[in-house]
């Protein structure tokens, strides 16, 4: 592998930097490495790869996936590597997979099936395994054939469960069991991860509704395994907030354990036009004052696909917990409950900092009718429909998913559909462009290609960002934040992580719907659009056609980062 060498001509390069591009520009590939850049190389014994009138970039840093349990069945991490990433994090939100006990196995995929819509069944039958430790995790991930580069966090959820059992669902965490989380931490960071994520999110619940174990952590216990890294002098705190860890709640945060952290999720929402916006203003203030932290935005609109039997847009609302605990025949009275209704209603009409779905019928259509009866209502959202009968929109909704079986298809664009907005948040210098999700809500959306949409549709369509900015929010950008080493940038001596892309039609398909989840389960996915070649680590894995039938395995399991 070593003694391979590539070289790409006549390249417009990008090199990850921000700076403008150099053109008709060489890069030479010896082993997995850049040995050369410039114009006119002349070298011999190098497979040659034209890249006239395409351009040349650093591969895609997938910062926010969820393929914690999928890369056990599936290390090439599809469809990722196809769509220009060339590493990925996994481990956000802290909804990991490891460490965990063989009698917590169930429990640990019953979660994952709610708060991040995973099937169950594909779940029981793929994971393997064959660990129990982060490090046995972490080791098990390094003996797999990667397509692409992954860093792994800490999850909190894990951790916790780990350590109290049922218990974690239900309370705070005693001195000795948060002694206990704080030996997992250290044990997880000397073995290689990249730092430690948790959620406070209202959104994130586990099975039967119940909030996931890391919303159950008070302030003692998040800034005692925080304190781990900053005993490690490196790593990354990563947490999906909600409305108790407020950015101010978190600069001090940041100041007590001494590192980086990242906010997530910041979604614009139309009915608080205002809210990430001034978010972002207070983290580049706390920035000023010197401490580091980041909002994780997205530049994909957030649209779900969903039925009413798993109403993920519905299960931040505290009112919905009765549907989520229903089960089975439980379901459909629950749903047909007036007091249950009113009370959804109550609070979807009361302001809220965190939430998914805000009650805008407008953006919320039918897709798919289960029942030939009831087509009529496909394509129409629930705004016209509840009006053309006069009726209460959630009434409305409700009583046609029970009479069409509570197998409608729904679809809704929740956050970031205001552009204009989105375009002010991915422009902030203290932003950090992921929220792929990719690995996660298979069945109800694909955000896997976000760097390819963020290349087409926000550089070339719209002109927010200069390409050579676009690519620095997908490469040297993320690469400095979470100090991944030699990785985003095109220089000598970095490593060989690269696309090639055609600018002018660069970008990622409409979404469809595969069978090929262990047990023949569905997803959606998506197809690149305009992408001519991607490297890992030197080897090439696709081209025009998309991935290489005899594209080896050269990711790797990173474990090294800088303070």
């Amino acid at each position: 592998m070593l003694d391979r060498r590539t070289l790409i001509r006549n390249a417009t390069v990008y090199d990850g930097t921000g700076a403008p591009a150099q053109t008709d520009c060489d890069v030479l590939i010896d082993g997995d490495r850049i040995s050369q850049m410039g114009p006119g190389l002349d070298v011999g014994g190098a497979a040659i790869v034209d890249a006239g009138g395409l351009a040349l970039m650093p591969g895609i840093i997938d910062t926010h996936t969820h393929y914690d349990a999928q890369i056990t069945w599936d290390p090439g991490l599809d469809p990722s590597p196809a769509l220009g990433v060339t590493t990925a994090v996994i481990g956000n939100c802290g909804f990991t997979i490891a460490p965990c006990r063989a009698d917590d196995r169930d429990l640990i995929m019953r979660n994952l099936t709610q708060v991040e819509g995973m099937s169950l069944e594909a779940l029981r039958t793929g994971i393997d395994w064959s660990f129990e430790t982060v490090p046995d995790y972490l080791d098990l991930i390094d003996a797999k054939d990667l397509a692409v580069n992954v860093a792994a966090f800490i999850g909190h959820s894990s951790v916790r469960t780990y350590v109290m059992g049922s218990a974690a669902t239900e309370r705070a965490a005693n001195d000795d069991e948060i002694d206990t989380m704080r030996a997992i931490v250290d044990a997880g960071m000397q073995a290689g991860a990249i730092g430690f994520a948790t959620s406070t999110a209202p959104q994130h619940n586990g099975a039967g509704g119940i909030p996931m174990p890391s919303r159950l952590a008070d302030d003692r216990e998040l800034e005692a395994l925080g304190g781990v890294l900053k005993d490690h002098g490196r790593g990354i705190f990563m947490l999906t907030k909600g409305d108790r860890t407020d950015v101010p709640y978190l600069e001090a945060f940041a100041e007590k354990i001494d590192r980086p952290v990242m906010i997530a999720a910041l979604l614009h929402n139309s009915t608080n036009p205002m809210g990430t916006i001034n978010e972002l203003a207070a983290i580049a203030d706390a920035c000023g004052r010197g401490r580091e932290l980041w909002g994780q935005v997205s530049c994909c609109p957030l649209t779900m696909d969903f039925s009413i039997r798993s109403a993920y847009p519905f299960e931040s609302l505290s009112a919905w917990a009765p549907a989520m605990k229903a089960a089975g025949e439980e379901l459909p009275g629950k749903l047909a409950d007036p007091a249950m209704r009113d009370a959804v209603r109550t609070e979807l009409a009361t302001p809220a900092g965190v939430r998914i779905f805000n009650g805008e019928w407008d953006k919320l259509a039918i897709v798919e009718a289960a029942r030939p009866e009831n087509a009529g209502a496909e394509g129409k959202t629930i705004a016209d429909l509840a009006a053309a009968d006069s009726a209460d929109p959630l009434d409305w909704m409700l009583d046609f998913a029970l009479a069409d079986g509570l197998d409608t298809v729904f679809t809704a664009i929740l956050l970031n559909s205001d552009e204009d907005a989105v375009g002010q948040m991915i422009r902030h210098p203290n932003a950090s462009v992921a929220l792929s999700d990719a690995g996660a809500h298979l069945t109800f959306f694909c955000d896997a290609g976000f760097g390819l949409h963020l290349l087409g549709r926000w550089s070339r369509e719209l002109g927010v960002l200069p390409l050579e900015s676009a690519v620095h929010e997908l490469t040297g950008k993320p690469a400095d934040i979470f100090r991944i080493p030699e990785r985003g940038r095109i220089a000598p001596g970095c490593y060989a992580d690269l696309m090639v892309f055609d600018p002018s039609t660069v970008g990622r398909s409409a979404n469809r719907r595969v069978f090929d989840l262990p047990g023949g389960g569905p997803r959606l996915t998506t197809n690149a659009i305009g992408v001519h070649g991607v490297w890992v680590n030197g080897c090439r894995i696709s081209d025009e056609n998309g991935l290489l039938a005899a594209a080896g395995t050269p990711g790797r399991l990173l474990r090294e980062f800088q303070p």
